[in-house]
């Protein structure tokens, strides 16, 4: 997933139950190889992921178009923050991601805890 480090935005695509694709762009952050997300624990995105952690990813720009490949991913949540992942968010994102930070706290009723996911792409099953 190195191809996606200089990207600030990434178009995750997360599936219903149904199948059906879910896009959504958002932040990330390599940490030793891995990509990882923030976002709330009560957002759709989470709760598909913790259903079935099935996403493909790909770089793309604030609107959601692709700007390269996407690939198959398999997504988890952390059990406990990492401070490296959070550094690593800060550093990338400065004062924009301790804003959305500040204004957690306002919208955590409706978008729950703050969590990060961890991706893995999905080996080729050739």
């Amino acid at each position: 997933m190195k191809h996606l480090a200089d990207n600030k935005f990434i178009r995750l695509t997360t599936f219903r139950r149904s199948g059906e694709p879910v896009h959504t762009v958002v932040w990330h952050v390599l940490v030793d190889g891995a990509l990882f997300v923030h976002t709330g624990d009560q957002t759709g995105k989470a709760k598909r992921l913790r259903a079935n952690g099935r996403a493909e990813i790909a770089p793309s720009g604030s609107r959601g178009r692709i700007a390269g490949e996407a690939v198959e991913a398999t997504g988890t949540p952390l059990d406990v923050e990492d401070p490296r992942v959070a550094a690593a968010f800060r550093a990338k994102y400065g004062f924009q991601y301790r804003a959305v930070g500040l204004t957690a706290g306002l919208r955590r009723k409706r978008i729950g805890v703050p969590t990060f996911f961890r991706f893995e792409t999905v080996p080729d099953n050739a």
